[in-house]
């Protein structure tokens, strides 16, 4: 079975949201209005609000890469998953 291309796994949005909140914790800019200050919750409403901009890579087992769409793929994920 091959995983859609459009549909992030719980191991990917994990790594997106730890990724954004180091980079907002070492004085990248907000891409939101907030008056929160800690860099996971920062991360975690930008994920929800798709601002986050950012690529995901796949390498799969034959070799072949894939570029996922995080856009559509964070939007599947927050429909499935809320």
């Amino acid at each position: 079975m091959k995983w859609p291309e459009d549909r992030l796994t719980r191991f990917e949005v994990a790594r997106i949201i730890s990724a954004r909140a180091l980079q907002i914790s070492v004085g990248a800019p907000i891409l939101i209005k907030t008056n929160e200050r800690d860099p996971s919750k920062i991360a975690e409403q930008e994920f929800k609000q798709m601002k986050i901009p950012m690529t995901i890579k796949r390498k799969l087992p034959n070799g072949q890469k894939i570029i996922v769409d995080i856009k559509k793929a964070t939007k599947r994920w927050l429909e499935e998953n809320n």
